[in-house]
């Protein structure tokens, strides 16, 4: 009988601690797994500012020219500081506070006859699209008395998530430059046909940014086409550019049925 009395009493103690152990409240999780589950990549928020020069015009005895640079203001510090460090590296003359550049608006006739010469510097935000942001830097330089003015778009793409500048050659696989160039004649053979673009004159352009239906690839005035006709733009569709970028640097794509007809573009 005491033996049975002792059985059941060690039982019953078992079962005791059994429902106390699962009705205990599990630990929180530490702070930097709670960080890192919801941890997201910045939504880019940008505006316009116009950038303060020591003055508007810079002037020495080839002449006189007139600046005018905007940058973006953006909730990222290190995305505005990389355009003004741009501005400030390709047109160094426009931040110089040098004394000897003290002539004003009124002696530009007696300084340069045929007029100001123009330089201007915009820098647009295009689009996001997850950790990916692309901006786009519009120059414009006229040297007075030509015919026309030179503009230019450069187009900036930076990895949110380790703050860099994606050059060409760090989104796409190894070793495939000579066949995205090859797929790109291909995707635009129509307009570079009637241009007399052969395929062994066709080089990649370094200057790309993510388009709705493709990454496109731009080029500078006069390279593929006559000035009126601007800067030339071939798009590679996602489709085919998904076998040549690596995959971290691809928008998401739709996914196709094997059976459903794709919509041909004109």
């Amino acid at each position: 009988m005491n033996v049975n009395f002792k059985i059941g009493f060690a039982v019953s103690a078992l079962v005791s601690a059994i429902v106390l152990t699962a009705c205990q409240e599990k630990p929180e999780p530490q702070a930097e797994q709670v960080t890192a589950a919801v941890k997201t990549v910045a939504l880019i928020e940008a505006k316009i500012e116009r950038v303060e020069l020591p003055k508007k015009q810079f002037c020495d005895e080839d002449g006189c020219t007139q600046y005018d640079f905007q940058n973006v203001k953006t909730n990222l510090d290190w995305i505005d500081a990389y355009f003004l460090d741009r501005m400030k590296k390709d047109v160094p003359m426009a931040f110089s506070v040098d004394a000897h550049q003290t002539q004003t608006a009124s002696d530009v006739a007696v300084t340069s006859p045929k007029g100001l010469n123009q330089n201007s510097i915009y820098v647009r935000f295009i689009s996001q699209q997850y950790n990916l942001a692309t901006f786009v830097i519009q120059s414009y330089t006229y040297v007075a008395g030509s015919a026309h003015g030179m503009q230019h778009n450069e187009f900036v793409t930076f990895d949110l998530n380790t703050q860099k500048r994606l050059a060409l050659t760090d989104i796409l696989k190894p070793n495939v430059e000579a066949k995205v160039a090859e797929q790109l004649y291909d995707a635009n053979a129509s307009w570079l046909t009637q241009h007399d673009i052969t395929r062994d004159k066709l080089q990649l352009s370094d200057n790309y940014f993510y388009g709705v239906n493709g990454i496109v690839f731009v080029y500078p005035l006069y390279e593929l086409a006559p000035y009126a006709e601007g800067m030339p733009e071939l798009r590679l569709p996602y489709q085919i550019a998904k076998d040549l970028v690596k995959a971290e640097y691809l928008p998401a794509l739709p996914q196709i049925k094997a059976d459903q007809p794709v919509k041909q573009e004109n």
